[in-house]
């Protein structure tokens, strides 16, 4: 009689487990995929900070300054 290296449990606990590795790939790539058009969708990043719906002074417009021009660097 021949000794089988592997027995026959194995090639279906390797199926369940095949199974399960693909299904848990499609669910990762959904939510990968649901996120990237989430971003994609966003536009303004502003609208983005403001999503946790409480109000920051210092990002509505009338208080926005437009930022100081840097100094030329000389060498």
């Amino acid at each position: 009689m021949a000794i089988q290296v592997e027995h026959e449990i194995h090639t279906r606990r390797r199926g369940r487990n095949m199974g399960v590795g693909l299904l848990l790939l499609a669910f990762i790539g959904l939510v990968f995929g649901l996120t990237v058009v989430k971003v994609l969708q966003l536009g303004d990043l502003r609208s983005f900070e403001t999503f946790d719906h409480v109000v920051r002074p210092q990002i509505l417009p009338e208080n926005m300054e437009t930022p100081a021009p840097t100094p030329e660097v000389s060498n």
